[in-house]
């Protein structure tokens, strides 16, 4: 009796990891459907203040080189001429010293709205607050590492989709994709919180998956991407060889300049490593994932569609109400459902009448 009990609980303790996995298997396997499937109807707002024309809403993006900084503002563009606002748009050429300096020629425009386009509120603090004092609204895109009001950065209200959402989705991809056999490098910017949560969120479901492997996380600018990636990239393949089989990164901006470096290792298009995105979903990004060159998938935010809620959270902050609450849904984009839900014109652009209802909002037609 006693060997047999010992021989149960031997067994206890060798299963109990084994069903840890098949949960957390089932569990990847469950977000990745969950965030590739068909964009659902409209869930936003539908109620809201009457626009008025005559505004001036000044975007800054951070980067205009980065394909979520510069998509978002040609959403807020579009959505800012139907209600008969003026714009302009400043490029922060991804450096600190840019961003700042593009934030203070928005101040001295005397806008009525000033957007940070990808630029982390920390950073620019004292700046914005300026902004803020002298009655300027703040809205953010991508300036916090949550998505909603954040008085104490000045910022009337931060859009984004959840990071954390959109690291699981990414992640989840790779152990699902892999079999549960991913050897995973992340690339993150430490210069972005919201970065920092996604690149953070990614480590833990891979650290998650017992047979995956964490080879290594790797803190490199954005704005040095050009520079950085390609020796990078080669040093990674020299250094793990054929246990790097995914990289995930908080940007496609990343993938822009490791595919060339993989072509160049005489690495197919469609070979290991395996490239995903937490973030964005820019024009290059659904060519490549079309193509199966060098990126496999990216969980894309709607970034047409936050550029007319840009403006909608301007609107109900020009009029003292409270911002709207709204966070839009991530999407997963492979190959199997990239001709759905925009993916087709190389954007991810729900085909849910957001244009409609905020323009009902607004009272314009």
């Amino acid at each position: 009796m006693f060997k047999v009990m010992m021989l149960g609980a031997a067994l206890a303790v060798v299963a109990a990891p084994a069903m840890a996995q098949s949960d957390m298997m089932t569990q990847a396997k469950s977000i990745v459907e969950q965030f590739s499937r068909p964009n659902p109807p409209w869930k936003g707002p539908t109620t809201g203040p009457k626009a008025e024309p005559g505004k001036l809403i000044v975007y800054i993006s951070t980067d205009q080189r980065n394909g979520g900084a510069h998509g978002v503002g040609e959403g807020m563009v579009e959505a800012a001429k139907v209600i008969g606002w003026k714009t302009r748009v400043l490029d922060g050429q991804g450096t600190v010293s840019g961003r700042a300096s593009a934030l203070s020629q928005a101040i001295s425009l005397h806008p009525d709205v000033i957007v940070l386009g990808g630029i982390d509120g920390n950073e620019q603090k004292a700046v914005v607050a300026q902004a803020a004092t002298s009655g300027i609204k703040i809205i953010g895109w991508h300036a916090t590492a949550k998505a909603g009001p954040a008085p104490d950065l000045s910022i009337f209200t931060d859009i984004t989709t959840d990071p954390l959402k959109v690291a699981k989705a990414a992640a989840s991809l790779a152990v699902i994709d892999s079999d549960g056999k991913a050897g995973v490098v992340i690339f993150t910017d430490s210069t972005y919180k919201v970065a920092v949560a996604k690149s953070d969120e990614m480590a833990n479901v891979i650290k998650d998956c017992k047979t995956c492997k964490l080879l290594e996380v790797i803190d490199t600018p954005l704005s040095d991407t050009s520079i950085r990636m390609p020796p990078l990239t080669t040093n990674l393949l020299t250094k793990y060889g054929a246990r790097f089989t995914y990289a995930l990164s908080i940007n496609d901006l990343t993938f822009d300049f490791m595919a060339p470096a993989l072509a160049s290792a005489g690495i197919a298009g469609d070979g290991l490593p395996h490239n995903i995105s937490a973030g964005d979903g820019s024009a290059a990004a659904f060519q490549r994932i079309r193509n199966k060159q060098y990126q496999i998938a990216t969980v894309a935010e709607p970034l047409r569609l936050q550029g007319w809620q840009i403006v909608d959270e301007a609107n109900r902050a020009l009029h003292g109400q409270p911002d709207s609450g709204f966070v839009a849904i991530p999407h997963l984009f492979t190959p199997d459902n990239i001709a759905f839900d925009g993916g087709k014109n190389n954007e991810y652009d729900p085909d849910n009448g957001y244009r409609d209802a905020y323009k009902k909002i607004w009272g314009v037609h």
